[in-house]
């Protein structure tokens, strides 16, 4: 997911941090940059309006890896970037699938609010294999107004959504919260869980694997790399791209116009730059109430999809709630030096891997607002000609 990039100057030298913790939320974020958080104007053709609502839904690192084909009327085809995907940290694809899922749900939602049927068939040409991505499509979404379908209550909360990535306060989620968050998850086949205040030796346990999965991402030159690839800096950048991890802060602008940041070398493992950040998270973790996770049966691709759409849920109960939500996915993540962690936290959620699979772990509490991320223009997303 996206991280916070921090500055040290040591002996005259310039120490980059490794990307902990990288906000895509800044609130000083270009304004260009964030005008589809606006609510969009009606038009000519819904679905126009139903994809300015779709384009908003979570994604792994920002990277918006949606594109749509609108060339046949009454329908939307929805495909995967190939371009924006994560080789290194999600070697499968499996949080691409989910960032698919929740773009899917959004849609789903902003369509009822238009009072039209959403007729969502995975993968019409073939679902792709466990470990390789194609150009045939995610979803064919057939639209048709129904007089019976009934507006959805969580879609007032798309705009109000954010992904925080900060400090939590040190107070448990209500209960009435977390009953709202497992009850919206309950029309997919997904088993839901909380680990907060009340279970102490295993919220350590939680904050433990964490803190070991993201010291190693922070350590392999290569994980660290792949968020360095997406990072942008500074207004003209971050309103060029409108998208990836978004930094505005006045240091590291000014240190990277002097060409000081090389953003194709990452700092060594024992540097200040890697253990200021690896630090840094773990306070945020330690104070960390709650988590929660899903886990499903199965790891094929409509049951990642179907992960994204029930996670999108989630996130806009808690929303609801004045709660927020920060995926921790390093443990989840399928490559070689994330084995420990990952065989850890199934280990720890009764989820015995291969059968299992724990879709999403993340941070839940309360804190304060940050500002929205990054969302490029909506016809960014329509595929040339197919408009």
């Amino acid at each position: 997911m996206q991280r916070r990039q921090f500055i040290r100057l040591t002996g005259g030298g310039v120490v980059l941090g490794a990307t902990a913790g990288l906000s895509a939320c800044d609130t000083s974020l270009p304004a260009e940059a964030l005008q589809a958080w606006s609510p969009p104007a009606d038009g000519p053709d819904v679905r126009h309006w139903l994809l300015a609502h779709a384009i908003l839904a979570p994604h792994s690192h920002n990277l918006q890896s949606w594109r749509v084909d609108l060339s046949v009327p009454d329908q939307i085809t929805l495909f995967i970037d190939l371009d924006r995907l994560l080789p290194e940290t999600d070697p499968f694809s499996r949080q691409m699938m989910m960032s698919q899922g929740t773009f899917l749900e959004l849609l789903d939602m902003a369509a009822r609010h238009k009072g039209l049927r959403a007729d969502i068939e995975l993968f019409p040409e073939g679902a792709f294999g466990p470990k390789t991505l194609d150009g045939r499509p995610t979803a064919r979404v057939r639209l048709a107004p129904d007089a019976s379908i009934q507006s959805e209550p969580l879609f007032q909360q798309i705009f109000l959504r954010r992904t925080n990535r900060e400090a939590y306060e040190d107070r448990p989620p209500q209960a009435v919260a977390l009953t709202s968050i497992e009850k919206s998850v309950e029309p997919h086949p997904i088993r839901v869980g909380f680990v907060g205040t009340d279970q102490p030796g295993l919220l350590r346990r939680h904050r433990a694997i964490a803190m070991d999965a993201w010291r190693i991402e922070m350590e392999t030159s290569r994980t660290i790399l792949e968020s360095y690839k997406v990072l942008r800096i500074g207004p003209k950048e971050i309103a060029q791209h409108r998208d990836g991890i978004a930094v505005n802060a006045p240091l590291l602008r000014a240190i990277d116009a002097l060409g000081l940041f090389d953003r194709t070398v990452a700092p060594a493992p024992d540097s200040m730059a890697v253990t200021s950040q690896v630090k840094d998270f773990n306070a945020k973790l330690a104070t960390t109430p709650a988590f929660f996770f899903m886990v499903t049966e199965g790891n094929d691709r409509a049951t990642q999809v179907t992960a994204g759409r029930a996670y999108a849920r989630a996130q806009l109960v808690a929303t609801a709630h004045g709660l927020s939500m920060h995926p921790l996915q390093q443990a989840l993540q399928e490559y070689p030096e994330q084995a420990e962690p990952y065989a850890d936290i199934h280990r720890l959620l009764e989820a015995p891997s291969p059968r299992f699979t724990v879709q999403m772990w993340s941070r839940l509490g309360y804190a304060p607002a940050v500002g929205h991320a990054p969302r490029r223009r909506l016809d960014a997303f329509i595929l040339p000609g197919r408009g």
